[in-house]
């Protein structure tokens, strides 16, 4: 007799194996037969027919009445799933010391959106592709911080877009961090003017964990340590249509539930 989970761990079985997820991923693109995958793949026809075999059983995949087989609606679930699988797998060691933070559940069913991102380690790298997000924003630039770094290589071009038409939207923690010197940046750049011509919309969060910097292509994501603390030093950057539609939904579902800035909670 089969316990709650007996059906699942025989699903799992079945997926475990590299040749079957490279099966059922060709058979998610298109219907073929046994010997055709068996030549991409580089094995005998026997050896892949047998694997064809056991994906059929367990109801993955079928075989149609001219020979080629086809992927099942079941199978096809399943194989939207792998992509969150490979994500956590391909970053186990980073997922040791950090974790979602304050991201909703209904994203991190969604992860596996992040698999074809570029792991970014040490902040140097992090600010040189937050310079790019800048760099490379032609019609607006969105952030999430808990630091803001006002040095002159990133301010500068980033005053420089906004004035060229970039609109700039930006989310910051009540406990932001900002230098001493921010006032005579703020003042020396004109930021103030942005704001009031509504170039620059800025609003405040609460707790800010989760770190997001984005242009309407690229897209910079820094999650949390395991200690709830936001953590600028390595992160996740990409183009991806997936990626970046996964950092503008939770960039826009923070932005409607931030609340007005209010400039005393810089101390200034």
């Amino acid at each position: 007799m089969k316990g709650e989970y007996g059906d699942m761990a025989s699903n799992f079985l079945e997926l475990a194996s590299e040749q079957r997820l490279a099966i059922l991923s060709k058979l998610y693109n298109q219907r073929t037969k046994v010997s055709t995958i068996a030549k991409e793949l580089g094995a005998t026809v026997p050896e892949v027919y047998r694997n064809f075999e056991r994906l059929a059983k367990a109801d993955l995949i079928i075989k149609e009445a001219d020979g080629n087989y086809n992927i099942t609606i079941f199978g096809k679930i399943v194989c939207s799933q792998i992509p969150s699988i490979r994500f956590l797998s391909n970053n186990k060691k980073y997922f040791k010391g950090h974790n979602f933070g304050d991201v909703p559940e209904k994203y991190t069913q969604r992860i596996g959106s992040l698999e074809s991102c570029e792991h970014v380690k040490g902040f140097v790298k992090v600010l040189e592709k937050w310079k790019e997000i800048h760099h490379n924003a032609d019609e607006y630039l969105c952030n999430i911080l808990v630091e803001i770094p006002y040095t002159a290589d990133l301010v500068e071009p980033l005053v420089k877009k906004i004035n060229g038409g970039v609109k700039m939207h930006s989310i910051l923690s009540e406990s932001v961090i900002t230098p001493k010197e921010r006032k005579q940046i703020f003042e020396k750049f004109g930021f103030k003017k942005l704001i009031d011509e509504g170039k620059l919309e800025r609003k405040m969060q609460e707790n800010v964990s989760t770190i997001i910097i984005l242009n309407e292509k690229d897209a910079l994501l820094m999650f949390p340590t395991v200690n709830g603390e936001a953590d600028m030093s390595e992160g996740f950057f990409g183009n991806d249509a997936a990626f970046h539609e996964w950092c503008l939904d939770y960039f826009d579902d923070c932005w409607k539930k931030a609340g007005a800035f209010k400039e005393l909670k810089l101390g200034k």
